[in-house]
């Protein structure tokens, strides 16, 4: 049974402030600052150069991979860590595509984050020819598969309302139509139990700043699986995804399995905080934190609900169909949360009325729910966010 008091040491938060916004940008693991100084000082500043070979730089990517691989279901050597999730979402839908010629609808749901229809919809521009992109609603996915959909792209728990798809019955009906499957994993790894391999899953991404705890900025990572790893041919061919990156040849060979969605240099710095971060989960339970979370969800929304009759639930009500967030709908919805903020209740707002409040067990329990359900009751019951300066938008929400 994991001892969330023990999670909860591995996490500096600020005293007196309530966190839940980890599902936005995971706080500063205790451990980090150590580790990426020590990577600063006795590697890079030791060994210079030299520390692509005496350090193991050069393997990092992939056995950072390999932890984060056990949070969401997949097998050793399918994992790779490196670049944004923008792209590697592109990378894994050029990938898909390439892999099931003839069919050129990319398939999505209007719940899915942005930056994944933006990249999916300059692809489809990109390659021309009749590719195109399809959105339908989230619960229109499964009848929306047909003889013309190519792949299927969807982020496992939406971000705006904590929606969370099938997974694994969303894999199976897209490859009855003959499609392939990519699947966003944002909200999903270090939050709930994952299981790509079981599912059934062809690729799958994901950033590690939220659940994950890498920073700001921190690396994302690409699953792909073990029936592709050999027959993907990427179309982001960086050159250490070639086979023999330091011959220096003119002409691209992509490496073996998963070493080819390689794209660009390593972010070493930013890898030593994420494995730092990942430390946690060799004493966490990922059940463990799915049972909690739903725990700390569901006293979030009795307690709102009882207090705030002018909220409107956005979330999923039954916790087994949303990921470890909740979500409130309000007209004045960000003016609210900033005044929310101000009492030191950290969760954000997501256009256009959306507050959203994320619920990680690791470092928050049910003090935090009260306290932080306790604030947003008077900040409604006093109008305290009717203010100038809460209504005035910051340029990150």
């Amino acid at each position: 049974m994991t001892d969330f008091a023990a999670t909860r040491a591995h996490f500096a938060i600020p005293e007196g402030l309530i966190y839940l916004d980890g599902n936005s940008l995971g706080p500063l693991p205790v451990a980090a600052a150590a580790r990426v100084g020590a990577v600063m000082r006795a590697e890079w500043g030791a060994r210079l150069i030299g520390g692509w070979n005496e350090a193991g730089w050069m393997d990092l990517p992939a056995r950072v991979g390999d932890r984060i691989g056990r949070l969401i279901g997949a097998p050793a050597g399918s994992v790779m860590t490196g670049d944004t999730l923008s792209i590697k979402v592109w990378q894994a839908l050029a990938a898909a595509l390439d892999l099931n010629p003839g069919r050129r609808v990319i398939l999505s749901d209007s719940g899915n984050f942005p930056s994944d229809l933006y990249m999916a919809g300059g692809l489809a521009r990109l390659l021309g020819e009749g590719f195109r992109l399809v959105t339908v609603a989230p619960e229109a996915v499964a009848g929306a598969l047909s003889a013309e959909t190519g792949v299927l792209l969807l982020t496992e728990v939406d971000y705006r309302t904590g929606r969370l798809h099938d997974m694994a019955a969303l894999t199976a009906a897209a490859h009855e139509a003959g499609a392939l499957t990519v699947w966003d994993l944002a909200h999903s790894a270090g939050a709930l139990p994952v299981d790509v391999a079981g599912a059934g899953a062809d690729f799958a991404v994901g950033c590690t700043y939220k659940y994950l705890n890498s920073g700001p900025g921190g690396p994302a990572f690409i699953y792909v699986a073990r029936r592709w790893a050999e027959a993907v041919r990427p179309a982001l061919a960086g050159w250490l995804g070639h086979e023999a990156p330091f011959a220096f040849e003119p002409d691209y060979r992509p490496g073996r399995g998963i070493e080819r969605m390689r794209v660009g240099t390593p972010p070493i710095l930013q890898l030593a905080t994420l494995d730092a971060a990942l430390d946690v989960w060799e004493i966490a339970d990922i059940g463990d934190v799915r049972a909690r979370s739903i725990e700390l969800s569901q006293a979030f929304i009795a307690a709102v609900e009882a207090r705030c009759p002018g909220l409107a639930l956005a979330s999923p009500r039954d916790p087994r169909a949303r990921g470890s967030q909740v979500s409130f709908r309000h007209p004045e919805g960000y003016a609210i949360m900033q005044a929310l903020i101000a009492r030191g209740v950290i969760g954000d707002f997501r256009a256009p009325d959306i507050l959203r409040f994320g619920f990680t067990p690791l470092f928050i329990g049910m003090a935090e729910v009260k306290g932080a359900a306790a604030a947003l009751a008077e900040v409604m019951a006093t109008g305290a966010w009717d203010r100038p300066e809460f209504r005035a938008r910051s340029r990150v929400t």
